[in-house]
């Protein structure tokens, strides 16, 4: 791993860094332009990147393209971000102490910065709202999932609270909006085995295999003909609440992947999905404290596009 980087984050996100070889007795190159020409010029232009002086060494000097090729020498740049629509919502901050934060995210945001989300992100917006750098989560919510969500200030405070979610000492509970079905008996604990297999959107239930999730399923209240249901996941597997609602035949409401998937714009906001990370309660494994926070949002959510 290289040491910390010499530049400041941008846009809430850290520095990329590339490393030359370790060893390299007869290297091919001459120069360190030479070596990030070969390294890097399919993921940005690396002259214009060494003419406007955007990479740097780990002093802090910024990197000459003449420079003397040198072995085991790191350098850090940032990349150019696309674009992005800003996602329509307010991220509420239920609670802040020196530790940890809680927030309550609104659906289409996603938690960390991956594929075509990166600056519109629970912890690139946070990083640079709040003056975190380091802010991170102790835990995922899907993009269109919304409600409480609790993330680390500090690096040095992750292992203890993670150790708790390992443990599965954080009791969350979830709110859906979904149909009601005749007949179906509730409360009902849902158990089966479910995988998620690459290229695929949609997770699979597994009939023959050994059980890995499991939810508890209630009908909370009524609201225009819907059910509003109280969900309470034992287990944490991907879409586990979504997959299990579909398989008792009541969907989520405005899901774009069960029970079909639909073919959605990624800047297309007018539908949340209909369920809510209403609840989170856990015994603080630093102080010993109870701690316990409440989603400010109710069903059914409602679009925030103006």
């Amino acid at each position: 791993m290289p040491p910390r980087s010499p530049l400041p984050q941008r846009h809430g996100l850290d520095a990329a860094w590339v490393g030359t070889p370790e060893r390299s007795p007869h290297p091919r190159w001459t120069t360190m332009g030479d070596w990030l020409e070969e390294r890097l010029s399919e993921r940005v232009d690396v002259v214009e990147f060494l003419t406007q002086g955007r990479f740097a060494y780990e002093s802090g000097a910024l990197v000459d393209g003449g420079d003397p090729y040198r072995p085991y020498t790191f350098i850090w740049f940032h990349r150019d971000l696309a674009e992005e629509k800003v996602v329509p919502g307010e991220i509420h901050v239920v609670f802040r102490d020196d530790r940890i934060v809680v927030v309550d995210k609104p659906a289409f945001l996603s938690t960390i910065p991956r594929g075509q989300h990166v600056v519109q992100s629970v912890v690139v917006r946070l990083r640079a709202e709040l003056g975190l750098p380091e802010l991170s989560p102790l835990h995922r919510l899907d993009r269109g999932t919304s409600g409480l969500l609790v993330l680390a200030t500090e690096r040095r405070w992750r292992g203890a609270y993670q150790s708790m979610f390992q443990r599965q000492e954080m009791h969350k509970t979830y709110r859906a909006l979904a149909p009601l079905l005749p007949g179906l008996e509730l409360p009902v604990t849902v158990r089966n085995h479910l995988a998620s297999r690459r290229g695929q959107l949609q997770a699979e239930v597994l009939a023959d295999a050994p059980v890995n999730a499991e939810s508890l399923v209630e009908l909370d209240s009524v609201i225009d003909g819907m059910g509003v249901y109280t969900l309470t996941p034992r287990t944490g597997r991907t879409h586990q609440l979504r997959r299990h609602m579909l398989g008792l035949g009541i969907p989520i409401t405005d899901d774009p992947l069960y029970p079909v998937v639909r073919d959605v714009s990624l800047d297309d906001f007018s539908r949340p999905l209909q369920l809510l990370a209403n609840e989170v309660r856990f015994t603080d494994p630093v102080d010993g404290s109870a701690r316990h926070f409440t989603s400010v949002r109710t069903l059914p959510l409602v679009s925030d596009v103006v």
